[in-house]
């Protein structure tokens, strides 16, 4: 796999684990579209030929061609006769049906460097679009979407006008704080705070504007994080408190809420601390999101640059309850051989 397929298999990824984890993301139709797509993940050939000759004679079906979406989205990357139909999915949404929830996930959005010339036939389409609706909010924001990991500026200036024509609408803070925490995966010292301060901003703002417990609970993980990244440590600590405090059947909730607690731990000096908080949050009772991309390894890496190796391999442990992955076996002899794993994206998961 060359390094261009990497990235873009990564960032896809990383970009789709992110938002199906975060309901205030995606919610209500797009989360029933994303479910329709992951079912489309499991089609077999002829099943996937039995809906595109479906889409030929009904080319409005929205559903076929979400699953089909589905289909390709990872075998868009090893086979060009799926990354083509693919991407003719995608310009025939965009161009036609705009309203379409799944334009609204990563298994919509064009490749600006392995897929340039559809990129910017989705780019050009989009554009033509905001210019029809400049003011339909929701338009704005699935346009947004199709740009959160190629332009990052155009991404930005679309949710800001999304926020400004329903200000009372905490989706478009909260996509805004989702797009600046992203920037966090490949910036360093200053840049990183920078971005971090960006996002909880956002976070903060569309927790100002959510009505009901459960839909706040849902970022709180998320604003937790970017305060730690921000310096912010009294509001790290309170989000993750809350996390650890309020919601003790949630495995995800309380699993990042540890790994918060222990990083302040660890900034603070108390070792032994952070170690109590690796623990605890191996203990979880795992989650959906859990079992599906596994734990987070910020807290570990940071422990064992510490020389604490035995608690790490603790903590594998303890994860191995509910992810059944091979990494942890693989993470676990390179610990052991006194080596750092290579967590990547888990890091941020």
């Amino acid at each position: 796999m060359t390094l261009s397929i990497r990235r873009t298999v990564y960032l896809g990824l990383l970009c789709f684990a992110l938002c199906v984890t975060v309901p205030s993301c995606l919610a209500g139709q797009d989360m029933e579209a994303v479910r329709l797509a992951m079912a489309g993940r499991k089609l077999s050939p002829e099943a996937a030929g039995a809906l595109e000759l479906q889409v030929k004679s009904a080319p409005d079906d929205v559903s076929a061609r979400t699953k089909l979406l589905g289909y390709y989205f990872l075998r868009a990357h090893t086979s060009p006769e799926a990354r083509s139909a693919r991407q003719e999915h995608v310009l025939w949404l965009i161009r036609n049906r705009q309203d379409a929830p799944i334009l609204e996930t990563p298994y919509a959005r064009l490749d600006n460097v392995l897929e340039r010339s559809a990129y910017e036939e989705g780019k050009k389409a989009w554009l033509e679009q905001v210019d029809r609706q400049p003011q339909n909010a929701a338009l704005l924001g699935r346009a947004a979407g199709y740009f959160l990991l190629s332009d990052s500026a155009m991404a930005e200036s679309l949710y800001r006008r999304a926020e400004a024509a329903e200000p009372q609408n905490p989706a478009w803070p909260g996509q805004l704080g989702h797009l600046y925490a992203l920037g966090l995966i490949d910036k360093t010292g200053e840049g990183k705070q920078r971005s971090a301060k960006a996002a909880l901003e956002a976070y903060e703002r569309s927790l100002e504007r959510m009505k009901g417990s459960e839909t706040r609970e849902s970022v709180l993980s998320d604003v937790a994080t970017v305060a730690l990244e921000a310096g912010e440590m009294a509001k790290a600590r309170t989000y993750a408190e809350r996390l650890v405090a309020e919601h003790g059947g949630d495995g995800d909730m309380v699993h990042h809420g540890h790994v918060v607690l222990g990083r302040i731990a660890l900034r603070a000096g108390d070792v032994d601390g952070a170690k109590q908080h690796l623990l605890a949050a191996g203990e979880t009772p795992g989650s959906a999101a859990l079992r599906s991309f596994g734990p987070n390894m910020r807290l570990a890496q940071e422990l064992l640059q510490k020389g604490e190796r035995q608690t790490v391999l603790d903590y594998f442990k303890l994860c191995g309850s509910f992810w059944k992955r091979g990494e942890l076996e693989v993470w676990s002899k390179e610990v052991e051989a006194g080596k750092m794993p290579d967590f990547g994206a888990n890091l941020v998961y």
